[in-house]
């Protein structure tokens, strides 16, 4: 592992501790100032200030006691100072052992290296949701034809194909 994976780790762990300290702007500083933040409703927060200003409300009251946890994440270098860094994880509200499967997100971070110091400039929170395990997902797969299936599949019905809901 090189020195400048390490310290990306190492940043998203302080991410984590910040958040496990309900530090709002512990948590902000490890952005840089002009940040982009999407929340996992797609709210989209623009900076530094937004964003500690958005945690503050959820570190002392909603949230309070709440830590992050994760998988192991992957760091994908664009340049020698841009590094894409994706993984999957939840908060564990005060008491919780293990996540809700409703908690579960997909987190994909962007960060930069400025003046020699590491710090996010992007992040982009989805809840994970495989299609697959949805009822209809699962519908669709039982109905399917074993091998590829396309779009134009007559396992999946018209309605389906064409962007409407099978339930009425």
């Amino acid at each position: 592992m090189s020195a400048d994976e390490a310290a990306v780790l190492e940043l998203l762990g302080q991410l984590h501790d910040a958040w496990g300290r309900g530090d709002a702007d512990g948590f902000a500083a490890l952005f840089t100032e002009d940040a982009d933040y999407v929340v996992f409703d797609g709210s989209h927060l623009k900076g530094r200030a937004a964003i500690a200003e958005s945690h503050r409300p959820l570190f002392e009251r909603f949230m309070k006691g709440s830590r992050l946890v994760g998988e192991s994440p992957s760091v994908r270098f664009l340049t020698p100072g841009v590094a894409v860094v994706h993984g999957k994880g939840a908060i564990l509200m005060a008491r919780q052992k293990r996540p809700s499967r409703g908690r579960l997100s997909v987190q994909t971070l962007v960060a930069v290296k400025q003046e020699g110091r590491w710090r996010f400039t992007a992040f982009q929170n989805t809840r994970y949701r495989p299609f697959a395990q949805t009822l209809l997902g699962r519908l669709l797969l039982l109905l399917a034809p074993k091998g590829p299936a396309s779009v134009a599949s007559p396992a999946i019905p018209a309605r389906a194909r064409d962007g409407a809901s099978l339930s009425r």
